[in-house]
């Protein structure tokens, strides 16, 4: 028993040291989390049910949201944010989102329509988080708030993280594709 307790005290004495010796930007933690969120919004898009996955997007970005909040030390308000991001879907960014809609209804159609709409939602979805993350992760940096956010002005910006993002997503799936190919 004392041994163990000795164990545990040196697992966490390296630990410590570990997080000491790496010191973590707020920006790499962002980043770190908006992966992390694309990650689940690429897993979301691919449910089979017609508007579940833009629910689940939407939840997604929200939690998204509030990490990147925390990690720049930001008031977070979930009715607040709620409807930010009613804001970007439906106004300066609604563009961007009506492929992912698109995608999203096209999975009523059997068959063809399920599978086709199931990847392109993914990748809209995955994408779009990408572009959310961005936009706020730099809005924070620049010490910004939800208050203070104007999707007008982040309108520009959003378009290239979301080219950007599909690039993202396009490097994620030949990423796993390349590591199913080395496992055969």
């Amino acid at each position: 028993m004392p041994e163990e307790i000795t164990e545990q005290r040196q697992e966490q004495n390296q630990e410590d040291e570990l997080f000491e010796e790496t010191e973590i930007t707020p920006e790499q933690l962002a980043e770190k989390a908006i992966r992390y969120h694309v990650y689940m919004s690429l897993g979301v898009g691919l449910v089979p049910i017609p508007f579940i996955d833009f629910i689940g997007v939407a939840g997604i970005q929200l939690r998204l949201l509030k990490k990147l909040a925390k990690i720049h030390d930001t008031p977070f308000s979930k009715d607040m944010v709620k409807n930010i991001l009613g804001v970007l879907g439906g106004g300066a960014f609604s563009a961007s989102l009506s492929p992912l809609i698109a995608a999203s209804f096209s999975k009523t159609i059997p068959g063809i329509g399920q599978s086709l709409g199931a990847i392109g939602a993914a990748s809209l979805s995955g994408a779009s988080t990408y572009a959310v993350g961005k936009v706020f992760s730099r809005h924070f940096a620049e010490g910004g708030t939800f208050l203070s956010f104007d999707p007008e002005e982040a309108r520009e910006f959003y378009k290239e993280m979301l080219k950007e993002g599909r690039q993202v997503v396009k490097d994620i799936k030949n990423k796993k594709k390349n590591e199913s190919d080395t496992a055969k």
